[in-house]
């Protein structure tokens, strides 16, 4: 396949930190950085900045055959990700557990809009936990199954991408974070441009989604 002429790869970072410029927004920053020095385009969703409702009490996620009603900024975050070919989870730990906003937007993406087809299938996702010293493996396994819920294609740099440090700024002194972080979208980028270079007919005969949805299960 000629790929001279395709359109770069395109990443999409979903912070999940309520503060502005902490730790999660500079490894974010970072990432940034070494997107584009290897030709990628980068899109950041700051959910912050972003009006997302929490799952309600309607109940009806298993039955309704259409997307989630609610009226928020779910639907156009939800098509930046559809646009994206890799697709990375940034997000600090808050009282051992991951923190609310990425809770909130990953359930309500999961089950409001990305379980009736999974249209994230095949992108590739990385995941990067940031926090001061506890609990960090126990919010990356947690974002790491909802990216095998999701079926995307998981990469990983060999250990849990986390980066240790409380105040703002110190986890960007974490060197052997910063290693796993280097490691995690070096290989992404390469398993993207891999999928690129790979032909459709070949992808879809090797990445098929002939499977049961969890709904029909």
């Amino acid at each position: 396949m000629n790929t001279s002429k395709l359109p770069p790869i395109r990443f999409t970072i979903i912070t999940g930190s309520e503060r502005a410029d902490g730790n999660t927004d500079q490894v974010a920053k970072h990432i940034e950085t070494m997107l584009s020095e290897h030709g990628c385009e980068t899109d950041v969703v700051y959910l912050r900045k972003h009006r997302i409702a929490p799952c309600g009490s309607c109940g009806d996620c298993n039955t309704r055959e259409i997307v989630c009603c609610i009226d928020d900024d779910m639907p156009a975050l939800v098509a930046r990700l559809h646009q994206a070919d890799a697709i990375v989870y940034a997000v600090p730990v808050h009282g051992y557990g991951m923190a609310h906003q990425m809770q909130i937007f990953i359930e309500r993406a999961g089950v409001g809009y990305l379980r009736f087809k999974r249209p994230l299938a095949n992108k590739v996702a990385g995941a990067v936990v940031t926090g001061r010293r506890y609990a960090h493996e126990a919010v990356f396994h947690q974002l790491i199954s909802n990216i095998l819920l999701n079926r995307m294609i998981l990469v990983g740099s060999g250990y849990p991408v986390v980066l240790h440090g409380g105040s703002p700024g110190a986890g960007m002194t974490d060197v052997e974070g910063l290693v796993s972080v280097h490691s995690l979208i070096f290989r992404m980028i390469g398993m993207a441009r891999l999928l690129r270079e790979t032909s459709p007919d070949i992808r879809n005969r090797l990445l098929s989604l002939d499977v049961i949805n969890e709904r029909a299960a």
